[in-house]
């Protein structure tokens, strides 16, 4: 994964059609479906404290991890705008490092796709178990093999935002399942358009590579969901949501 450096100062614009306010009370509904609400929560790969802050906002205690100093920057300056008090710690997750246990954990909007490597990918999800109580919930999603193939794949994509202008350039390699992703953005400041540029790579894991993972690191798939939907995921899912439960203590991984 790459730092996010020139993504930071406009991820948030971008990622302005994400409702986080919904996302977020669906997630507290599935932590109160199949376990409870949990008084500690985890968000893994918090990115600028989207998840975080709402979480934050509905009363919880929340501990938001994530790689990039960027990030967790423009996270803070959101939690200091929106008067939450959430604790920020630029780790990554597969060196997850916590001074004790969370009793529910999240990892949100493809996160995860951002580990390339899969024994990196199976070192975070125990990194992330290693921290959370027995019998509590770890809920993650996925962009799907059927998303990288067919809607990632070689596409470009244009996004226009509020003085933003970004070309998303994709290019995917079917065998190894990673896309590469690179992004040139022109952001207009005083009638002149500054321009930087920021690429990474996401892979797609097949849900058996997922399940191996899940097992390996002492959890349980309670439900593998459609995004937003009820409904199981299925061949044509996009981004599907995982719901794990820790059922045994794991190693220190």
């Amino acid at each position: 994964m790459g730092s996010y450096t020139s993504f930071a100062e406009v991820y948030d614009r971008l990622m302005s059609d994400v409702d986080y306010r919904s996302r977020t009370s669906r997630l507290i509904k599935l932590f109160e479906k199949y376990d409870r609400r949990p008084t500690l929560l985890l968000d893994v790969a918090c990115g600028t404290g989207g998840f975080s802050n709402q979480f934050a906002l509905k009363g919880f205690e929340v501990i938001g991890v994530d790689m990039s100093e960027e990030m967790l920057e423009t996270a803070r300056a959101n939690s200091s705008a929106l008067g939450t008090d959430v604790l920020f710690l630029c780790q990554k997750a597969e060196k997850l490092d916590l001074y004790g246990t969370v009793d529910g954990a999240v990892c949100c909007m493809d996160s995860l796709n951002h580990i390339t490597d899969y024994k990196t990918l199976c070192r975070a999800i125990s990194r992330v178990t290693l921290f959370l109580e027995t019998g509590r919930l770890f809920i993650f999603d996925v962009n799907t093999v059927f998303k990288h193939k067919n809607i990632l794949a070689d596409n470009t994509f244009i996004i226009e935002e509020d003085n933003i202008f970004c070309t998303w350039r994709n290019s995917t390699d079917e065998k190894s399942l990673v896309t590469d992703i690179y992004l040139d953005f022109f952001v207009e400041e005083n009638g002149t358009y500054k321009r930087s540029s920021e690429d990474f790579s996401e892979r797609a894991y097949t849900p058996e590579e997922l399940d191996t993972a899940i097992k390996a690191a002492g959890l349980e798939t309670v439900a593998v969901l459609d995004d937003m939907s009820d409904e199981p995921a299925a061949e044509r899912t996009e981004r599907a949501l995982y719901i794990t439960r820790k059922v045994k203590e794991t190693k220190n991984g």
